[in-house]
């Protein structure tokens, strides 16, 4: 016997739309902490030799510096080492920090070193922006031609819109997640972060798509009295398995990725799984039914 997945449909609209909402309102205030790479400014990645320096005590270090005030804000790492985020510096006053904060925390070593005018980071923000902007014009394009041999009482604009739709529920979801974890973990929004969106964006329309495929040959076999609803529901049941499968085995080899790959791939990691998550409710929860009711409005009650 077939789940008529459509059913919660409702409440899943509810939770989404309360999601994505809350997500929206989060971005915009107080907004995610973003990286130099965006605002522009100076990082340093530090070793100190000394276990027990703690990050006040680099913090204390770096507001003591002679002749310039550095705005600086001090995270103390997974592997021991202390990431420190200020304002734009030069490389004299680079040379001459690192020479003082010798004397307050002992030996230290630079693992890493950044710096980015505010010109430049204004500019990723904004390409940032418009490659989004561009995959989700693009997929509302390719869906569109490619189901343009449906029936024609069906329009193949709407299975392309609402992909992006869900997908773009996929996003906006998963940003205001990581714009709560940066005000309490060491996440900044980074050029990182929004190359796993891009890619949640391929694979939540993957996920859409193969569902929609199957909605679009069962059309062809629909019998006269099948409403578009119930060719939907079975085209879901027929498929959701696969999908179910394909992205649980996604989640294992990036689960692995997160537990023993490297510390710097470890937010992109995460992020792809939040999404992928998002991904899989969205292409069964919200594709299919924001479909089904865009087609016949009284099918969803």
């Amino acid at each position: 016997m077939d789940f008529d997945f459509l059913k919660p449909a409702k409440y899943s609209f509810i939770i989404s739309i309360i999601l994505t909402v809350v997500s929206i309102v989060l971005v915009f205030y107080p907004g995610p902490r973003l990286s130099i790479e965006f605002t522009g400014g100076t990082r340093m990645e530090l070793s100190v030799a000394k276990k027990t320096v703690t990050t006040q005590e680099v913090t204390d270090a770096l507001s003591r510096f002679p002749g310039e005030t550095l705005n600086a804000i001090v995270n103390k790492l997974q592997n021991g080492n202390f990431l420190i985020r200020m304002k734009g510096i030069g490389d004299e006053t680079h040379k001459a920090l690192l020479a003082y904060l010798k004397t307050p925390l002992g030996p230290i070593d630079q693992v890493q070193y950044t710096t980015i005018g505010p010109t430049v980071g204004e500019t990723l923000k904004v390409r940032a922006g418009y490659a989004i902007l561009a995959a989700s014009l693009g997929i509302i394009a390719y869906l569109a031609f490619a189901f343009r041999k449906i029936p024609r009482k069906y329009s193949p604009w709407k299975f392309g819109v609402v992909a992006v739709v869900a997908l773009l529920h996929d996003v906006m979801v998963t940003t205001g997640i990581f714009t709560i974890m940066s005000y309490y973990t060491s996440f900044e929004v980074d050029t990182l972060f929004v190359t796993a969106l891009l890619t949640i964006l391929g694979y939540s329309v993957n996920d859409t798509i193969i569902i929609f495929d199957r909605i679009r040959d069962n059309l062809f076999v629909q019998e006269r009295k099948e409403s578009f609803a119930a060719v939907a529901n079975r085209s879901i049941n027929q498929v959701w398995m696969r999908s179910v499968f394909t992205s649980t085995a996604t989640l294992i080899m990036l689960f692995s990725l997160l537990l023993l790959g490297s510390a710097s791939t470890h937010w992109f990691v995460l992020t792809l799984i939040i999404g992928i998550v998002f991904g899989t409710y969205s292409s069964i929860f919200i594709a299919v039914p924001f479909l089904v009711f865009w087609n016949d409005r009284k099918r969803i009650q």
